[in-house]
């Protein structure tokens, strides 16, 4: 097709807008009040970290870096992430929201329209703002640059795919940063590392021995580029006055409820993070075991520098602990969308409280993590007057008001998301009942897994083989649907593409990528005028996505409608003004234009096209000048 593929992310500037024990207690040497000098804040997040991959917490990966910030600072080993996604979870540290309320559900939608950020707060104080992200699921277009007047969302593309830039690489590009502030301004940082992420492959002199080596070497590679980090900031001053948060966005499951990954079960192992905060004379060393949340985090940032809180928000500072006085955390909500958006399959909630955790589920789960803290004796069928009650905690937590959904993205964005093991479907928040439960589609799963494995290694037959077996049994999993067209595409099957992308489109008619796959397997098919309507649609879900306006104007010229081809290829290239293909597209189709209106006998409307052609394409003059019909209309 044509188009801009993959869009180009550069570096970006500002393009937007109960009481609980605590085992050793952490006083403020004093308050941050307004007339002490403003302190710098360094906020690291660490994507898919396990706690008991820190030395600190279980003794047995070696992560002298981290030890150090925990063992100078505040620690709480088991705090609760409200999704087990990179982009809900990271979003709710930056906005002290959950998902329901920030808008971005699943990784691949977009952070609502209004939601005030941590960074937004902190540069309307005077804050230098910057942030260094590793993975795709953060890219900019997902809203979290808001606030940042720097955002480097820079990442290596892998064929088809983003890759992920390294821990040394995400260090050097934020110490680039640092040495570019004005001396004596106060900086936030947000330096997200990504290593720990699935597939695992750590440097050689990192790895680790054990089932979960790879993994473990991750998190020590990553280590090593905090050490780094650390050390830079001390070279350059800037250590001085720090207020440094160290956190996870969600865990992995390695395994444990049957769980590769995560993002799919909301189980503790992909839920349950690290969460660190160190500033050396303000914030005495200390521990608590409470599960705060990481709803709780920009509330606490803001509470410790002296600003106002930001209204409304779910989280609380968590001073009151770090003073040693006593804190009763909030329920912990925890979600998961990506059984229904990804599969058709019940989404999952679960709240966190007193000791006891409820999953919310066809078949609900109820565990007391006190003496089950593995979560494998369901006492659900044993305590319906405590289900009872947790579901009325949960219930109320979830009708406590709500944002506009996120909007999805495109398909190229969803395909990236994809190759880094996601499941992603449309922005339909809302399930219906009687969907099966998950737990219950373990073995499908795996299938659709090893379907699409069989796609990333170039086997599509096999993989169009798992997506129809799934299909026998189930016609309208929408993964094996979406999947299965792929499969066909892959083979050069466009036309037999069509019907299950039908299907899905009538399952789910804001689906946008399957609205994207049937455009482009009916353009390839050569059905031009359905090809049309439905690229109408993919503009009509995602207006901002610039090769689907493309390739309207390739099909609109295709057809002998060169004026309306010109105007989808204008909103193309106001979308991407830097793609030069698009941009000798769009003079082609003014030229085309310009014959057109000649021919129907309005030479201004011709001279107009043509104006504006050789403005965006000066080239384009000295090749018209011969031409006996337009060369008398050239400006």
């Amino acid at each position: 097709m044509n188009g801009a593929g993959h869009d180009n992310h550069r570096r970006r500037s500002g393009i937007r807008r109960a009481l609980g024990i605590v085992v050793a207690s952490a006083v403020l040497a004093g308050g941050a009040e307004a007339t002490t000098p403003t302190p710098s804040v360094l906020l690291i997040t660490i994507d898919t970290l396990r706690p008991d991959a820190l030395g600190w917490v279980a003794g047995r990966n070696r992560t002298p870096a981290l030890d150090q910030i925990a063992g100078e600072g505040f620690r709480f080993p088991a705090a609760v992430a409200p999704a087990p996604l990179t982009l809900p979870s990271h979003a709710s540290i930056l906005t002290g929201l959950v998902p329901r309320r920030h808008g971005a559900r699943d990784n691949g939608q977009v952070v609502a329209p209004g939601v005030v950020s941590l960074a937004e707060r902190l540069a309307a104080r005077g804050y230098a703002t910057g942030a260094v992200v590793a993975g795709f699921p953060l890219d900019a277009m997902f809203g979290l640059d808001r606030g940042f007047a720097s955002y480097d969302d820079t990442l290596p593309v892998q064929g088809q795919a983003w890759g992920e830039r390294s821990a040394l690489e995400v260090t050097a590009a934020s110490l680039e940063w640092l040495t570019g502030l004005e001396a004596g301004r106060p900086f936030f940082l947000w330096v997200h590392y990504y290593d720990p992420h699935d597939p695992y492959e750590p440097p050689p002199e990192f790895r680790r021995s054990g089932p979960r080596g790879a993994y473990d070497g991750e998190v020590a590679a990553v280590d090593a580029a905090v050490g780094v980090l650390r050390a830079g900031l001390a070279d350059r001053g800037l250590d001085r006055d720090v207020l440094t948060v160290f956190c996870a966005d969600h865990g992995e499951a390695l395994g444990e409820h049957g769980e590769a990954t995560h993002g799919f079960f909301v189980y503790d192992s992909t839920v349950l993070v690290p969460l660190v905060v160190h500033w050396p004379g303000r914030v005495r060393a200390g521990q608590s075991s409470l599960p705060v949340r990481l709803v709780d985090v920009a509330p606490t940032v803001l509470d410790l520098v002296g600003l106002p809180a930001i209204e409304g928000v779910d989280g609380v500072s968590l001073r009151p602990l770090l003073e040693g006085r006593g804190l009763e955390p909030g329920p912990a909500l925890v979600e998961s969308l990506q059984p229904w958006l990804g599969y058709g399959w019940a989404p999952l909630a679960a709240v966190r409280t007193g000791g006891s955790k409820l999953i919310d589920a066809p078949r609900p789960e109820l565990f007391d993590l006190g003496n089950d803290p593995g979560e494998v004796e369901n006492l659900a069928p044993l305590l319906p007057k405590r289900v009872a009650e947790l579901r009325r905690v949960l219930d109320a937590l979830r009708a406590g008001g709500g944002s506009p959904f996120g909007g999805t993205v495109d398909p190229a964005t969803l395909d990236a998301l994809r190759a880094l093991g996601y499941a992603t479907g449309s922005g339909a928040p809302e399930a219906p009942p009687g969907l099966a439960d998950p737990k219950d589609r373990l073995a499908t799963k795996r299938k659709l897994d090893g379907g699409e494995r069989a796609l990333e290694r170039g086997d599509p037959s096999t993989a169009l083989d798992e997506f129809r077996e799934v299909l026998e049994h189930e016609p309208d999993n929408r993964y094996a649907l979406l999947r299965s067209a792929a499969a066909l595409g892959a083979l050069g099957r466009p036309a037999d593409a069509i019907a299950p992308l039908e299907r899905l489109v009538a399952l789910d008619p804001d689906h946008a990528e399957a609205w994207y796959r049937l455009a482009e397997a009916r353009s390839l098919a050569g059905q031009v005028e359905a090809a049309i309507g439905s690229w109408r649609e993919v503009t009509r879900l995602q207006p901002r996505r610039a090769v689907a306006w493309s390739n309207l104007g390739a099909m609109l010229a295709r057809t002998g409608q060169p004026i309306a081809a010109v105007d989808a290829l204008v909103e193309a290239t106001g979308l991407a003004p830097d793609d030069p293909t698009l941009a000798a597209n769009l003079c082609a189709a003014r030229v085309a234009a310009a014959r057109a209106e000649l021919g129907a006998g309005h030479r201004e409307g011709a001279a107009n096209q043509l104006a504006a052609a050789v403005a965006e394409c000066p080239g384009l003059a000295a090749r018209l000048a011969g031409d006996h019909k337009l060369g008398g209309l050239l400006p």
